[in-house]
Parts: C-alpha cells; structure tokens; sequence
C-alpha cells in the first residue's frame, strides 16, 4: 500500500538503528538461546514498525491560503507572506513543521512550528521576503513534516498551490519631458480641420443605427432633411517609445550593480514618468513586437513595471531589433533610449530611426567603468564612444554620458534642459566638477 511505502522511507536515522539493533539481538537471542534479549529484540522492532504505522495513516485535511502583499514589490522592499491553514476535519491535528519553498534568490526558506490544530480552527503566520534581484518567484509549495514523540519516523506532505511574486525595478521620480512629439489618436473627428460648409459641419455626420439619440444634431437634421448626429472628438496623445538596450556585450558589472540593471531602472523610470504625462509609450526591449499603451492608465504602467521586470540581456541582435522596430514606424513621437557602450554603426542606425521634427534623447553608459574592479575605459573605448555620440548629436539627437555614481533623475533633468533641440553635449560628471567629458 502506498502509506506503508511512505511511512517506511520516513524512518529517520534513529529509526532505523532502532531495527538494526532490535533485528541483531533478535538473531543473537536465537543463537545464544536467551529468551530476555528476544523480548528487548522485539521491542526495538517493534516501536519503529509502530511509529511508522501510526504517522503513516494519520490524516491530514488541512486547507491553505497564500496572501502576498504586495504582489509587485520593487526591488530593495520586502513583501509580507501570510499563510492561513484552515482544519477542515474534527479531529486535532499532531504538531507540524512547516516550511514555505522560496528561491534561493529571496533567501533560506522560512520554517515554522504549528501547535495542534483543533477540527474547524484556524492558525496563521506571517513571514517577510526581500529581493534585490529582479523577476518573477514562485513562493511555494507548503510542505508539513510529522513526526512521532521519539524521532522514529517523520512523513512529509506538500500542497501543490504556489503564487507569484514580481519583484520590479526601481523607479525614480522624475520631472518634465523633453519637447517633442506627434499627436495620435484614433476617434472620428479630427483635430484642427473644418469643412467648408461651417462649424457645425467639422463633426457632424450621418445617423447610424444604434447610435445614441442624444448626439442628435437638430439644427442639421432640419438643414439637410436627415437624422445627423454628433462625432466623438479624437483623443489626442503624445507618443513616446522607450528603446533599452539588452546586448549583454554592451554592458559589464554583475547583480544589482550592474550597469544593466542601471539601464533597467532608468528606462523603466522614464516609462512611467512620460505615462504618467498622458503619453502613449511602447517599450523595447529583447522583445520589439510591443504595442503603444494606453495613455495614464493603471493597467499599463503595470504591464511595463511587470515587463522590465522580466526583462534579460541577450545576443547581439536585441538593439538591432528594436532599432528596426522604430525605423518601420518612423520614430513615431519621442524617442529615449537607454543605451550600452556603443559603436558607430549601431548608432547610424539609431539616428535614422528619428523622424525630422520629433525629439529623441539618448543615454550612453560608459559600462566599462561598472565592470567589478570598476577599470577606467581605454582610449579607443572613449573614441568609439565619443564617434558614436556625434553621429547621434549630427542626427539631431541630444545625448549624454553616464557614469556608476550617476543618478536616473540628475541624468534626466539634463536632457529635459537640452529640450531635444539638437545636438548638444551634456555631461553629469562634468556638471559636477567643472570639467569636460
């Protein structure tokens, strides 16, 4: 049966001796012809076998309810975990040992002791998980360890259930945004145009079944001898695409110093900042096939924490990707773009991705110098870098330098100063110190 099978590989260390020693003075009895050590023979066998029955069959109906709160935490912050087991039996339940299973990234899994459980009650506890380390865990499954009074025999049951936990970067408050842009929309009238037949014309149109009564143009349904109705105004939308670069040779350092996880949080601040001005924004990433968000909403600034979150470095082709990705849409609105070391070729590409009339800013890691003995760029790097910056600024981009000890709001307020006029130069450490870059 399959609880004797469990219950006999529960035996613990200690049980096992136990058989060991019962079964030795149980054949040492037979040879030796002594009655006293079969009777100690049989009750070293004896405790173990029983122990095992009785935690083997013992029944456990118990019912488990995860909360996590909050479920998107940013990195750095702890989340609370809340586990609720419910007895769903009449009987008392035998003390457990309850232990919760986490990634190895938030930390060794919490274990804890649960009393006796009486039928019908309830017992909760509560424990703290902290990462710094973006993605997305699984917290879970529970798994509860019984065991008798002697240590003999311990079984262990696992619920199946798990929750997620989305760890998301950091986001910097930041503020204004630079100059630039086009309007979109997708509504039936369209901003700024009239007909030439008046006013009232520019959103009038025809009735159309199922259309409210109340939108009803009474003045140009008696005019033109038709139902006329009202047209829904267009909405009109800045758009703004956030371009990350994910090459993983573009940038150096490890874990949450890196210089990626810099470009993470950066592009993911600029996200949020430029949806919290009504902008549409699209983000890309190792992934360019990402559609505009909607503008100020909830759920899709959300949706972008919930992808950065998620977001890895990848093969060479991940900026080339997206940099087709924008040159497909003409750069459509505002372009800001987090970018790894970067070399000339890629950024000719970049600069024909911005369409005449639109801004686009770019922030330039000098990755090197995040590397872990934090080694100053060679000469030739400092050159590419320096090519590769001018080819953007001649394309009208407005660019800057990024150096470890840069903060995401300081880097942004430059750009925001350049007002994406053209090219002009920028530099955090040279605003710092005088100096030049």
């Amino acid at each position: 049966m399959r609880w004797i099978r469990a219950a006999a590989s529960g035996l613990t260390t200690r049980g096992r001796s136990f058989l060991a020693a019962g079964l030795a003075a149980a054949v040492s009895a037979f040879v030796l012809g002594q009655s006293d050590l079969l009777r100690i023979g049989i009750l070293l066998i004896a405790l173990p076998v029983a122990c095992a029955v009785v935690i083997g069959r013992a029944q456990l109906r118990l019912a488990l309810t995860r909360t996590i709160s909050p479920a998107q935490v940013v990195c750095g912050t702890p989340a609370r975990v809340r586990l609720e087991l419910e007895n769903l039996t009449r009987l008392v339940t035998r003390v457990l040992l309850a232990e919760d299973t986490i990634p190895y990234h938030l930390g060794p899994s919490p274990r804890f002791v649960l009393a006796r459980l009486p039928g019908g009650r309830r017992a909760a506890v509560t424990y703290s998980l902290l990462s710094h380390n973006r993605g997305r865990f699984e917290i879970g499954p529970l798994r509860l360890q019984m065991s008798d009074p002697f240590g003999l025999c311990e079984v262990t049951r696992a619920f199946t259930a798990t929750d997620p936990l989305v760890v998301i970067p950091r986001v910097w408050p930041l503020a204004g945004a630079p100059v630039g842009g086009h309007w979109g929309g997708s509504g039936e009238a369209v901003h700024g145009t009239a007909a030439a037949s008046g006013v009232h014309d520019v959103a009038i149109r025809e009735y159309r079944h199922g259309d409210d009564l109340r939108r009803v143009h009474w003045r140009s349904t008696a005019r033109r001898g038709e139902l006329m109705v009202r047209r829904e105004e267009q909405p009109r939308q800045m758009r703004a695409t956030v371009v990350l670069d994910c090459r993983a040779s573009a940038h150096h350092g490890e874990g949450p110093a890196s210089s990626f996880e810099w470009a993470v949080s950066a592009a993911a601040s600029a996200a949020v900042h430029l949806d919290g001005l009504r902008y549409g924004v699209r983000l890309l990433t190792d992934d360019p096939s990402v559609s505009w968000t909607s503008a100020s909403g909830q759920s899709s600034t959300l949706a972008l924490l919930e992808r950065l979150a998620l977001v890895e470095t990848g093969g060479p082709d991940t900026l080339a990707g997206s940099v087709s990705a924008l040159q497909s849409s003409r750069g459509d609105g505002l372009i800001v773009a987090v970018l790894g070391e970067l070399e000339p070729d890629v950024a000719h590409a970049l600069a024909q991705a911005r369409h005449p009339g639109s801004s686009a800013v770019a922030m330039v890691l000098a990755t090197r110098r995040w590397a872990p003995r934090r080694a100053e760029p060679s000469e030739e790097d400092d050159q590419r870098r320096l090519r590769a910056a001018g080819v953007l600024r001649s394309a009208g981009w407005s660019v800057t330098e990024v150096d470890p000890s840069d903060a995401v709001a300081g880097i942004w307020q430059l750009l925001v100063g350049m007002g994406g006029s053209g090219p002009r130069t920028a530099s955090v450490g040279a605003a710092a110190s005088g100096g030049h870059r």
